[in-house]
């Protein structure tokens, strides 16, 4: 799915878990929006992702200096910034808040009960605490998932065939990610050993590489 089409089902999620009376008065007023972005505003321009957001506004009617204020925010790939941010943005009591990555929803899942938080990608809400279930997440948050743990069995199976690996498979994946444990756990694992190494942050990519290539 295309970086456009994914801002738009998210949002499109994010209308329909608001009350249509609410939805008709935000119409016919000036809506406020958050925009919070765990890169920079460069790098959001440089991927298509703020263009994207953008233009999904516009084809939900909504028009930047017509009807539409964005306060767009980012913590240029510094988690130790979003917090602040994600407060920022809850004191100006914006109607609704459009989140990019899990540490820019962990951080607002913490500022705020609130407003609601659209969620543009998430690979295991419920695993991660940001929804009750797929189903009926609750809350103040709603947006799009990919149910990523229940493909890592399926995955490393298609990976066995493809490259006919016999021994041994790495995966890297972020400490939280369950895809990677559940694949090495999974019965289809049978015959191969998978060795999941987590990553806690950007800087350990590298080394748990390096690690995995060693073993």
């Amino acid at each position: 799915m295309t970086t456009r089409r994914r801002f738009l089902v998210a949002l499109g999620a994010g209308v329909l878990a608001v009350p249509r009376d609410s939805l008709a008065q935000q119409q016919s007023k000036l809506a406020r929006i958050g925009f919070l972005y765990f890169g920079s505003r460069q790098s959001s321009l440089d991927t298509g992702r703020y263009t994207a957001f953008m233009q999904g506004m516009r084809e939900l009617g909504y028009v930047e200096g017509r009807n539409l204020v964005i306060e767009a925010r980012f913590a240029d790939g510094k988690p130790e910034s979003l917090p602040t941010l994600a407060a920022e943005l809850v004191r100006l009591k914006v109607d609704v808040i459009v989140a990019t990555s899990t540490p820019s929803y962990r951080a607002l899942q913490h500022a705020t009960t609130t407003i609601p938080v659209v969620i543009t990608l998430s690979f295991d809400p419920v695993g991660d605490g940001f929804a009750a279930s797929l189903a009926q997440p609750g809350g103040n948050m709603t947006g799009l998932a990919i149910s990523a743990a229940d493909l890592g069995p399926k995955l490393l199976e298609l990976l066995k065939a493809a490259a006919a690996v016999r021994r041994r498979v790495a995966g890297v994946a972020w400490a939280r990610c369950r895809a990677v444990g559940k694949a090495a756990s999974s019965p289809r694992a049978r015959a191969v050993v998978a060795s999941p190494r987590p990553v806690r942050c950007s800087g350990n990519t590298t080394s748990s590489w390096a690690t995995s290539c060693r073993r």
